[in-house]
């Protein structure tokens, strides 16, 4: 099937990034796991070296130029990885905290932050969420004071992914107190600054592998050349940029459910009940057959998602469906999956476990399903 839509070349750089993700990465999960903590600025060196990190930005800045279709290749061999805070780092480096410098910043801040970020010299953060300010993002606090020949930034930030290992972070925050939109600024803030703090790391749910952090800014002086795009418009900005990160988080979860489901069958072969293995039983057959329908969906339509893209039609609705049914399809093949292991699948040990501890996240971070839904309503006319 995937040769409908992937040339030999897409295949090629597909089989490279899954030779580096078994050498470079699964051997090392379990322990990250058990850490709480991946070596960043090791792992995105090797990958900046492949050009792993900049698959779509331009050749100019140490970019690769490709297309979106070689986007998904990429982000769907990251998903085989058997835990999500891997794929999550690697996806906030390259569709999170970048994209809005690409698209919106100036040339010494592609020279400066995104050429050393595609080649895994800086490890990148992005920072929107704050304590009292989640998916309603209008609600930050967070303020930088424009002064003669800087911004003066105050304020916190939580739920910071790569926080505590990040070299710089892409920041919103308040450029004015008016109503409305237009009151919001988007910054590049180096974390070696005087005022930068990390108050502590999070202990989570999920995504054990991955640090995050809250953040917390203490009268930081950010030069002026660190704004990107136009002051007062970085709501606007950030909203672009969240396209890229929603994008990023479907394939993860058509090709995680996929690798679950597999997983599941293997274990329903082996696991003999009342004389027969557990695959016979009809109902977990359909269960598992509804399921991949629902997955084959979902990647259908992340393809038509692909096809908008390379078209330059905005996919903002279709990227908030997709989001949206990610997380439904996603959550509903954890639960079941784990139910259908039993009481093996309640042990930390089995992977089942990690995946449905890390699957929980998708349905929160970077836009809930309720905001979502909100969003596809609002382009749908109502």
């Amino acid at each position: 099937m995937s040769s409908i839509y992937f040339t030999k070349e897409h295949e090629l750089v597909r089989k490279a990034v899954r030779d580096f993700v078994n050498k470079e990465i699964n051997p090392y999960v379990d322990k990250w796991e058990e850490d709480g903590h991946i070596p960043l600025h090791d792992l995105f060196g090797k990958m900046g070296e492949l050009g792993y990190l900049g698959i779509r930005y331009d050749e100019q800045y140490g970019g690769e130029g490709l297309d979106y279709w070689y986007d998904t290749v990429v982000i769907e061999e990251f998903a085989k990885i058997p835990c999500g805070g891997v794929p999550m780092a690697i996806a906030v480096q390259s569709h999170m905290a970048t994209p809005a410098i690409n698209d919106f910043g100036s040339d010494y801040l592609k020279e400066k932050y995104l050429r050393p970020a595609i080649k895994g010299e800086l490890v990148a953060a992005i920072a929107v969420t704050e304590p009292d300010a989640g998916s309603d993002v209008s609600a930050l606090k967070s303020f930088a004071r424009e002064e003669e020949d800087c911004f003066v930034l105050n304020g916190s930030k939580t739920f910071i992914t790569n926080g505590t290992q990040a070299d710089f972070l892409t920041v919103l925050a308040r450029t004015s107190e008016d109503p409305g939109y237009h009151s919001f600024s988007l910054f590049v803030v180096p974390t070696d600054l005087p005022g930068f703090n990390v108050s502590k790391k999070l202990d989570k749910l999920g995504m054990r592998s991955s640090d995050t952090a809250e953040l917390y800014f203490d009268d930081m002086r950010i030069p002026k050349e660190n704004l990107i795009g136009v002051k007062g418009e970085g709501f606007i900005h950030q909203m672009m940029q969240f396209q890229h990160e929603r994008f990023s988080a479907i394939p993860m979860a058509y090709i995680g459910a996929k690798e679950m489901i597999n997983e599941c069958v293997e274990y329903l072969k082996g696991r003999v009940v009342f004389g027969k293995p557990l695959i016979k039983k009809q109902v977990l057959r359909h269960r598992l057959a509804h399921w991949l329908a629902e997955i084959e969906s979902l990647q259908q339509l992340t393809y038509h998602i692909v096809r908008m893209k390379e078209n330059k039609v905005d996919a903002t609705r279709e990227i908030s469906m997709a989001k949206l049914l990610a997380g439904e399809v996603l959550n509903k093949v954890a639960d079941g999956c784990l139910q259908m292991f039993g009481g093996m699948g309640f042990m930390n040990e089995m992977r089942v476990s990690r995946f449905y501890r890390d699957s929980r996240l998708i349905s929160i971070g970077g836009g809930a399903n309720e905001v979502m839904s909100d969003v596809i309503a609002k382009f749908s006319g109502f």
